[in-house]
């Protein structure tokens, strides 16, 4: 399995940030770890969002959170080259030629878009169709990325909790006077409360962004094999479809800049 590396790079600066907060912002790095506290953020957390979620969406948690890890390649090239190579033998009116090469296709939106095609549906109804995939699939993966969201509030939410148990016990202590116990019950009190934070804003908000982008990406290929479903229903040449599905997923940056400027030549 090939690890995003994005994903990767964050996880180290992770680890590297908490050692650092270990290593210089406490004398005893061992007043970070507060088994309770970590209990109360991540039991309350779970609990909220069990009540919040029907059972099988919740269980999907751990699988959506292996496809951030998980290094995922859309493919776009290879889909819209074998889209426009269809459409050129789409052309050539060789009926049996365009199923021998949609067996080879690997991308199911594609595949069912090119079916509807050979099988005579009005391009309307083709588009159509595809178009309430891409919303049903819209609209499932951003109830996905809304449960990280959720989760992210509840996080620090939890943490108050924790702290707010924390100052409770910090009360009983003030009538003994004993200092240092009151100290420690104090820092004690305020570790969930970095629990909270820290989960909210370093797993769970992050893979929410993470799950919104990959949505994007995923819709910004599908339109474009849309656009060339279209176009291949209404048999337009091949070489155009190429350049249009290109203009499709070109970076913002390509329309207004070359990517290599030429320089200018003065005459001597």
């Amino acid at each position: 399995m090939r690890i995003n590396p994005s994903t990767l790079i964050g996880i180290v600066t992770s680890i590297l940030l908490l050692a650092l907060v270990l290593a210089f912002s406490a004398d005893d790095p061992r007043l970070f770890i507060d088994w309770p506290g970590l209990g109360i953020v991540l039991l309350g957390t779970a609990a909220a969002t069990f009540i919040a979620y029907p059972l099988r969406e919740v269980l999907r948690i751990f699988g959506l959170m292996g496809s951030v890890v998980r290094h995922e390649k859309l493919h776009a090239e290879r889909d819209l080259e074998d889209l426009v190579e269809i459409s050129r033998i789409w052309m050539q009116s060789d009926i049996r030629a365009v199923e021998n090469a949609l067996e080879k296709v690997s991308n199911p939106f594609l595949r069912s878009g090119v079916q509807l095609v050979i099988d005579n549906v009005p391009e309307q109804d083709i588009i159509d169709l595809l178009q309430w995939r891409m919303a049903r699939m819209k609209a499932k993966e951003q109830a996905e990325a809304q449960l990280f969201r959720i989760m992210s509030g509840f996080a620090p939410a939890f943490g108050m909790v924790g702290t707010l148990v924390g100052l409770v016990n910090l009360l009983f202590l003030l009538g003994g006077g004993d200092i240092s116990a009151i100290g420690r019950q104090m820092a004690l009190a305020l570790m969930t409360t970095f629990y909270g934070v820290l989960l909210a804003n370093l797993v769970f908000k992050p893979i929410a962004v993470k799950l919104e982008r990959r949505t994007e990406q995923r819709l910004v290929l599908m339109n474009t094999i849309t656009q060339g479903i279209s176009m291949m229903s209404q048999k337009r040449s091949p070489a155009m479809m190429r350049e249009t599905l290109k203009a499709f997923v070109a970076d913002v940056q390509d329309e207004i800049k070359d990517s290599a400027p030429r320089t200018r030549t003065q005459s001597s």
